[in-house]
């Protein structure tokens, strides 16, 4: 496939609630008050992380960088004045480039579950299956959650409207299935590298082989080499011999 981007472009902003503010100001010029009323009643905190405090500083940010404008100062009896925001011909042109960029260029977003699995292996094998066992159970709490307030809007709103919980929903409803696979396999004796990860934390001793694992893949990168995790992935803990210290059971 051709023109596909892979790579979004470095912008001035990378906050994602200054791209919020941008199409509401893209919508009519408001007032910053009303801009945070606008994403309150539209939900908007449950897909963009949003610190209502700092939303004076997001404006004055893109008016600095020339993405938004006063538009009309109002005043009403003895009331301050409110400055309403436009945005410009620049900002609209940023805020569709930007828009474009984050709906179709994936990027590396670092969510905590997938650095503890990362780490994983410095828990004992019986504690980890505890602990991946909860959180299935929370995700699927969440997801049957998640389908009962699409299922009570679904007749009130436009699906359009709907997008972001739908999506929320099924990747809930993913990670719980991927959760719940991997206890099957930890269950089953598929994993590998799950006996020689029992045996570390047991006896204290590092598995034979682990030592050279960073000597073999000096510069391992799954997201560059894709043939690499083929086979379901980097061992849970790939330790040298420098961390031998740090391993469990060891003494000083």
């Amino acid at each position: 496939m051709t023109g596909v981007r892979t790579v979004a472009k470095r912008r001035k902003l990378s906050n994602p609630l200054a791209l919020a503010v941008m199409v509401l100001l893209g919508e009519r010029p408001m007032h910053p008050y009303e801009i945070a009323r606008v994403l309150r009643q539209r939900g908007k905190e449950h897909s963009i992380k949003i610190n209502y405090g700092s939303l004076y500083t997001v404006v004055q940010n893109l008016e600095k960088h020339g993405f938004v404008t006063v538009a009309d100062v109002q005043r009403q009896g003895n009331r301050p004045e409110r400055t309403l925001y436009g945005l410009t011909d620049e900002g609209r042109v940023e805020m569709h480039d930007w828009l474009a960029d984050v709906v179709a260029v994936p990027a590396q977003e670092y969510p905590a579950f997938e650095a503890g699995l990362s780490l994983i292996g410095a828990l004992h094998p019986d504690e980890a299956v505890e602990l991946l066992t909860e959180r299935a159970a929370a995700l699927e709490i969440q997801a049957a959650a998640l389908r009962g307030v699409l299922a009570k809007l679904d007749a009130e709103l436009p699906r359009l409207f709907m997008l972001e919980t739908d999506y929320r929903a099924r990747m809930v409803e993913a990670e719980a299935g991927w959760v719940r696979h991997l206890l099957d396999e930890v269950a089953a004796g598929r994993l590998t590298g799950a006996d020689e990860w029992r045996s570390w934390h047991e006896t204290g001793d590092m598995p034979e082989g682990w030592s050279e694992l960073e000597e073999r893949f000096p510069a391992f990168d799954p997201a560059s080499d894709p043939a690499a995790t083929a086979d379901g992935g980097q061992p849970a803990v790939p330790v040298t011999s420098t961390e031998k210290e740090d391993r469990p059971g060891s003494t000083t």
